[in-house]
């Protein structure tokens, strides 16, 4: 995006207005957190002490987050140039996950202020440090790969060439704990085979992660490169949002692929229609974020058309997210209740939630404005 069209973008308008206000009222619940405790602030307990701030912010913001190993890996590992100016906004997409992601963990853990210590206190037999070590490194890596238009904003061209001349390293190796990280999520609720329900229980947990991740991932993606057309007004490239929209139609293939075996090969189809709660968000997140986006996209037309690919973004990302929130509480709600716990997000979690969207949202507009995140420059290099 040209300096002068920057310029133009104005930052508080009444969306943004409304943005502010959530992370306000967020920012006094997460000091209530703090100051009060978990359990003063959460439905959070020992028998059960994951939940929505799990769930939805760390499970599903990672996925979501995902499209910034995608795409780095097409541009910068597979030389995929057509992707070239969707990186650096697919990429700040994912910085912005991350962060927001760490946050919801210091949050959600008992004492925030040790959060640091798997950086210097390994358990490498634990899959959690495997878990937080990923996010310290990939969350460092996904600051080197935003920090050229940083450099570019303060004039400092020449750390900024040495950055993107040594780019394709820092993307393979980002690539890695990516791949390693996303699947890991899925991993760690290996341990609970005696919890989560048997249509989510499998030892592919990790697999299943992974490849959900690169739907969501490059579902994002195209999600806030149509928005950004609209909102910041700028041409839509179809190309790429084909492009991005056939790559999910593989990804979208196989998931359901997997997810259909497992369902055969585990409880059987049976358990997906006997009625029960666990069967009803199954069948939700089957028929939202798998079947319907794949019927959609099958079709050439749907594929050509932006606004179609708009909704089949929307339904898979929203299917994914419902598939964290069933791995990660839902899909643990019946062994709970057997044991006479029950689980509802207070309004104090769902607040900081808000505040979590509000502000990934607000950032990546303020980085808009500021910083030469759409940039039109590279689109007419590459073609």
């Amino acid at each position: 995006m040209m300096s002068a069209e920057r310029h133009e973008i104005k930052m508080f308008t009444p969306l943004t207005t409304g943005l502010l206000i959530i992370i306000i009222a967020g920012a006094v619940s997460v000091y209530k957190r703090l100051a009060l405790g978990l359990g003063a602030t959460t439905n959070l307990q020992d028998d059960f002490p994951w939940g929505l701030w799990i769930g939805f912010d760390v499970l599903g913001g990672v996925a979501m987050a995902a499209g910034g190993f995608v795409i780095a890996s097409a541009v910068y590992l597979l030389n995929m140039k057509k992707y070239k100016p969707i990186a650096r906004p697919a990429i700040l997409t994912a910085f912005l996950g991350y962060l927001l992601a760490a946050t919801a963990i210091f949050l959600d853990i008992g004492h925030p202020l040790r959060l640091w210590h798997p950086a210097v206190m390994w358990q490498i037999n634990s899959i959690m440090f495997i878990v937080a070590i990923h996010v310290i490194l990939y969350t460092t890596v996904l600051a080197m790969e935003s920090s050229p238009m940083f450099f570019e904003k303060i004039g400092l061209k020449g750390v900024q060439k040495f950055v993107e001349k040594i780019m394709m390293p820092i993307a393979l190796f980002g690539t890695l704990l990516s791949t390693l990280h996303q699947s890991s999520l899925g991993a760690v609720y290996l341990i609970v085979p005696e919890k989560l329900h048997p249509l989510w229980y499998s030892q592919t947990l990790p697999l299943g992660f992974l490849v959900s991740a690169v739907m969501m991932g490059l579902s994002m993606v195209s999600f806030e490169s149509i928005l950004s057309t609209k909102f910041f007004r700028h041409p839509a490239n179809m190309d790429i949002l084909s492009g991005l929209a056939r790559g999910s139609l593989v990804v979208t293939g196989l998931y359901f692929i997997l997810k259909i075996f497992l369902l055969v090969k585990g409880p059987g189809i049976a358990a997906a229609f006997d009625g029960s709660m666990e069967a009803k968000m199954y069948l939700l997140e089957m028929a939202v974020g798998v079947i319907f986006p794949l019927i959609l996209l099958v079709l050439p037309a749907v594929r050509k058309g932006m606004n179609s690919i708009l909704l089949v973004n929307c339904l898979v990302i929203f299917g994914i997210v419902i598939n964290r929130m069933n791995v990660g509480v839902f899909g643990m709600l019946r062994h709970a209740k057997g044991r006479g716990i029950s689980y509802f997000p207070t309004g104090n979690e769902i607040m900081v939630t808000l505040f979590m969207v509000a502000a990934g949202i607000f950032l990546f507009k303020f980085a808009v404005k500021f910083f030469n995140v759409l940039s039109h420059e590279e689109a007419e290099e590459v073609h």
